[in-house]
């Protein structure tokens, strides 16, 4: 706004007050401008702050990643989506429904690994893309295989597959997150990359009294704890942001007296087993994104 000098009626008039009339109050309209010109300022911030507390409403987003994030275990499948299982009750389709993002790609498939999102999942991404969410690493870590081994067999047996999935953990998946990441960034270069764990899957101690021993549910739950240590430590070298979920499922883990928000061995759809509810994609995965792609 262009601010211009008030002037007397009079062209000609002094500046000067004259003798025995009172001074003009420019005091006055001085502390005046000056207040005015503070709100202004005041709400300028106030609404840039508020611009970046939320995505902006022409957001592209594109969600990446496996099961975790294609809603599997959630229900209300899109039979478009095949074998992939994407939910319109999973934390991605729910953050596109609540924020109407200018455009929503949603290509994360069930049973995806680092190798499957390389060669099927980024082509949705572009130097346009402003938002990108991802959960990989447990297919390439073998995880369902450890979890059939631990329900089907002994602990000895369980504990040793663990074991192994613990050393491709360590190993060989930070190499395959370096190179998805490194592409990842290099297709979206100005994208808010946000990358989910994994929750705990058992409350030790807990209300069960049947199924995995209390040792078993340990060594699962520290799997879960040590992947998730390893994936935040390479997304952070790449400079985007992990959410960890764990503390979100806390108290709705298998066992647990609460809401279970996570599918124990579902028999009548064997590949839930493991995964959210539709509770645990929107109580558990939805607020943690929300908050991370702030």
């Amino acid at each position: 706004m262009k601010l211009s000098r008030s002037t007397s009626p009079s062209s000609g008039a002094s500046s000067a007050a004259a003798p025995g009339r009172a001074p003009r109050p420019r005091r006055r309209r001085l502390g005046a401008l000056a207040s005015a010109l503070a709100a202004g300022l005041a709400l300028s911030l106030t609404t840039a702050a508020a611009a970046q507390a939320a995505p902006a409403a022409g957001t592209a987003y594109v969600a990446l990643g496996d099961s975790y994030s294609s809603g599997l275990g959630s229900g209300s499948y899109d039979s478009a989506s095949g074998d992939c299982k994407r939910s319109s009750a999973g934390y991605p389709a729910l953050w596109a429904a609540a924020h109407a993002p200018a455009t929503f790609s949603f290509v994360a498939c069930s049973g995806a690994r680092t190798g499957d999102v390389e060669s099927s999942q980024l082509t949705a991404l572009s130097s346009a893309t402003d938002l990108v969410s991802i959960t990989i690493g447990g297919n390439d870590a073998g995880f369902s295989d450890v979890m059939t081994t631990c329900v089907l067999k002994s602990e000895a047996t369980c504990l040793s597959g663990i074991a192994t999935a613990n050393s491709y953990i360590d190993n060989t998946l930070p190499g395959a997150l370096d190179t998805l990441y490194s592409d990842i960034r290099a297709k979206a270069p100005h994208a808010h990359v946000v990358v989910l764990g994994y929750p705990r899957f058992y409350e030790l101690d807990g209300s069960c009294v049947v199924g995995l021993s209390e040792a078993k549910r340990s060594a699962i739950n520290n799997a879960a704890d040590h992947i998730n240590s390893v994936t935040a430590k390479r997304a952070a070298d790449h400079g985007f942001t992990f959410a960890d979920v764990t503390q979100a499922f806390t108290g709705h883990e298998i066992c647990s007296s609460g809401t279970v928000w996570l599918h124990s061995v579902n028999v009548l759809d064997i590949e839930e087993s493991y995964h959210p509810t539709a509770a645990g994609q929107s109580g558990g995965y939805l607020p943690v994104f929300t908050a991370a792609a702030s």
